[in-house]
């Protein structure tokens, strides 16, 4: 349009405006947002505790010192599974545009999902800032990545989905299906397998990460959630949300040992599993049962627990061993507990729905 049409008909022009705008083509990954870095205090050394909130959409970010909240920062729809790159300067994060559907909800009522939110947020750790999405295939949960940093693993929720998502390109190799609902994914140390838990099939798969193909699926127990290793690849333990147990898992033979019970099936809901750095204790958050519980990792006995908040989700431990970190969601705020009287120090104030919770350390 010409200079003089500006002139003479500015009236027209922004009546006009939002209609001869044209968008521009789709990139190769998707658009990162435009908001400016996030100005936090100069970090020397200690720990932060990076926290999703699912539905206000925002990373909080904790200084594990003063337990103080330094900056929620804009990510987008949902972000849940939180994991940072080996060398710990960027964030990795789930987001789905797929409206919450806790168990019992008629899907049918729910509001169509917006695909255009799906992706993997990359949250650049230096300059507090959301940089780039990546693909993700449809309704990512949660992911783990590779020991090279350069592939991550996504479960894709309501398609019953893994993905391969190459980091460099932004670009999803292949999705491969797993059991229904796949929710946890761990990458076995070796990085030769990669396992993911199927709620609907209460099951955990084990796929072959060079073939990309699916080798076994085996009963963990009802609605498994999460799973972990112990470092030398020769023990994990998966999660069981609806029996209230922790299975013990042979990740050589890729067979269920044992069980935990920690409580009764209905009462403690176990979710999220962490590890004590020496890999002694294994933490476990047990949901609507308010609590977290502690297994010693020789014996697989419960040697204690403790009440922390409302359905404590995501789980956390710090680098020392000396706090942990829990995310309760219905009260929008992180539990901070002292693990050696076991006690609650401060309940921190996050944003809305707390869900993963990451800590990184310098």
């Amino acid at each position: 349009m010409k200079k003089s049409i500006f002139l003479i008909f500015p009236c027209i022009l922004i009546l006009m405006a939002a209609g001869c705008s044209t968008p521009p083509a789709a990139p190769e990954t998707k658009p990162a947002t435009t908001s400016q870095p996030a100005t936090l205090p100069e970090w020397k050394s200690g720990y932060r505790v990076f926290v999703t909130n699912e539905t206000t959409g925002d990373l909080s970010i904790i200084d594990g010192s003063t337990l103080e909240v330094l900056a929620n920062i804009p990510l987008g729809k949902r972000p849940r599974g939180i994991h940072a790159s080996p060398d710990g300067k960027t964030i990795f994060v789930a987001l789905s545009g797929s409206p919450q559907a806790p168990p019992g909800v008629d899907e049918s009522t729910l509001p169509p999902p917006d695909k255009s939110a799906d992706g993997i947020g990359v949250f650049d750790v230096e300059q507090n800032k959301l940089v780039r999405v990546l693909e993700s295939g449809s309704d990512p949960e949660n992911f783990d990545i590779s020991s090279d940093g350069k592939t991550l693993f996504v479960s894709n929720e309501d398609i019953a989905g893994l993905s391969f998502l190459d980091i460099a390109s932004g670009k999803v190799l292949q999705t491969i299906k797993v059991g229904g609902e796949p929710e946890g994914v761990r990458l076995a140390p070796n990085g030769k397998t990669v396992y993911v838990t199927s709620e609907n099939d209460s099951a955990v798969d084990v796929v072959d990460v060079a073939s990309r193909k699916l080798l076994k699926s085996v009963k963990v127990g009802r609605r498994p959630r999460n799973m972990i290793f112990l470092p030398d690849g020769l023990r994990a333990y998966v999660s069981a949300e609806n029996d209230g147990t922790v299975a013990v898992f042979d990740p050589v033979k890729n067979v269920k040992l044992r069980d935990i019970q920690l409580g009764a099936a209905g009462e403690i809901k176990p979710m999220d599993l962490a590890l004590s750095p020496d890999n002694s204790q294994l933490y476990v958050s047990a949901g609507r049962g308010k609590k977290v519980f502690v297994v010693d990792t020789k014996t697989n006995q419960v040697t204690a627990s403790f009440e922390v908040g409302l359905r404590p989700w995501g789980i956390a431990v710090s680098p020392d061993g000396k706090m942990l970190f829990t995310a309760n969601g219905p009260s929008n705020d992180v539990s901070a507990v002292d693990l050696t009287s076991q006690t609650i120090v401060k309940k921190i104030k996050v944003t809305g729905s707390p869900w993963g919770v990451l800590i990184l350390s310098r």
